[in-house]
């Protein structure tokens, strides 16, 4: 990457890549079979999962792309491309509703709150761009990845009063607005990327 990304920026990407925005509605309707005295408890639990798989995945990230020997520029380039779909995903919604499925029966577990819905692939895909592009910066990596995770929490956790506060319209439009800025970054990663491959060529 050609651009250094700094503890702040990184964490605003990371916090429009967990979108607790747009999963605001999805988290109420997975939960709402759930009995509302143990709904907290589940969401930090399943918010506390994610963190963990979050953080291994940065930790570990480095030494699966060493393995599969990719390019710097690969990833830049790749994870550009990723966040940009996802993005578009956040702009324009799919009719369904969703990328998850169904809403099970019962009280979920892992998945899909905890893994996709908090800890997706955006999410690891994220992770593994900041860590390869930028080696050796794990520690302020850590840092932004925990405030953004703490803001996503924080949303989470007070979801049905943010529902019933903005209504599901002004959600959807907080949503899009968070999309528009992840083209911006994704657009930027992918040029980073494109540049630093054409100087070494």
């Amino acid at each position: 990457m050609h651009t250094q990304m700094t503890v702040l920026s990184a964490g605003v990407m990371l916090f429009l890549v967990l979108d607790p925005i747009g999963n605001v509605p999805f988290f109420l309707s997975i939960l709402k079979e759930v009995p509302p005295r143990r709904r907290r408890w589940v969401m930090v639990r399943e918010l506390l999962i994610a963190l963990g798989v979050l953080v291994a995945f940065l930790l570990g990230g480095r030494e699966l792309l060493a393995i599969m020997q990719l390019r710097q520029e690969a990833i830049s380039i790749g994870g550009g491309i990723v966040l940009f779909l996802i993005a578009i995903k956040m702009v324009f919604p799919p009719k369904d509703g969703g990328i998850f499925g169904p809403a099970g029966e019962g009280e979920p577990f892992i998945v899909p709150l905890a893994i996709p819905g908090v800890a997706g692939p955006s999410a690891m895909a994220a992770l593994l761009l900041l860590t390869s592009t930028q080696p050796g910066r794990e520690v302020e990596w850590g840092i932004a990845l925990l405030g953004a995770w703490l803001a996503t929490a924080a949303i989470l956790l007070t979801s049905t009063w943010l529902f019933k506060l903005l209504g599901e319209s002004v959600l959807t439009a907080l949503e899009r607005v968070m999309g528009m800025l992840l083209i911006a970054l994704s657009v930027q990663l992918f040029l980073g990327g494109l540049e630093t491959y054409l100087h070494a060529n």
